[in-house]
């Protein structure tokens, strides 16, 4: 049983960590979670990075189970930016309403795709400066695109990220662009795309916002919030959600 006494103790053994322990413990952290997630991807399904940019502005808000499930239909009517810049925001609206925020998702990829008519002849651009100039696309956005569309290195800071770095001790930010700075100094950046995936499966299956399941953590050793859900590994195991969540 972990005491709350203990859980302080814990804590307080990386209060004072040096900056080459905290790197060295990151990248430890990431190579088990590798091993813990071999596969780990994007969840959403695309085919084209604008079938991407579109799935990750329909995303917010809602799972990537229900936007899969929702941008086929989408898709197969309006198939390039020039189709959706040119629909009727009825229709649109239509397909989306399972997604929730439907008229101002509507809004927003209908106006991105305006945008890559007028602006980018129809293509998405693949440098993060422009993609953050298209209506509804912010850093997390563009970098689920940039990575994972064009290969180009990037940090997701979604809500899972951004729950784990704290957890794990890598920031005390809340601010998004802070969090993706600080842990950008503490992983290679060829491998920020996979790690922003592997914190993503991990919040999703094992590190659950209100009851993370500790005793079943593979990197729970390395953790300072170790016991912030149950410790036993009976009653962990329990609350392991092993996905997929396409």
């Amino acid at each position: 049983m972990v005491t709350e006494a203990s859980k302080k103790a814990r804590a307080g053994k990386w209060k004072n960590e040096s900056r080459l322990s905290l790197v060295r413990r990151a990248r430890r952290i990431d190579r088990m979670l590798a091993e813990t997630y071999p596969d780990a991807h994007c969840e959403l399904n695309f085919a084209t990075p604008f079938q991407l940019l579109v799935a990750t502005v329909l995303s917010a808000q809602t799972t990537d189970m229900r936007v899969n499930l929702t941008t086929p239909a989408l898709f197969a009517k309006y198939p390039t930016p020039e189709d959706l810049a040119a629909a009727n925001p009825e229709d649109v609206e239509a397909i989306l309403k399972p997604t929730g925020f439907f008229r101002a998702k509507t809004k927003s990829v209908m106006g991105l795709s305006v945008a890559l008519r007028d602006r980018f002849d129809g293509e998405v651009p693949g440098k993060l400066e422009d993609l953050v100039t298209l209506p509804g696309v912010g850093r997390k956005t563009a970098n689920v695109v940039l990575g994972n569309a064009f290969d180009v290195p990037g940090i997701t800071v979604d809500t899972h990220f951004g729950r784990l770095a704290r957890r794990f001790g890598w920031t005390t930010e809340d601010d998004p662009v802070k969090v993706e700075q600080e842990i950008g100094e503490l992983i290679p950046r060829k491998d920020w795309t996979m790690l922003s995936h592997r914190l993503i499966w991990h919040g999703r299956r094992i590190c659950h916002a209100r009851r993370p399941a500790c005793g079943a953590c593979p990197v729970a050793r390395l953790c300072p919030s170790f016991g912030e859900g149950p410790t036993d590994e009976e009653t962990a195991r329990k609350l392991v959600k092993p996905g997929p969540f396409s």
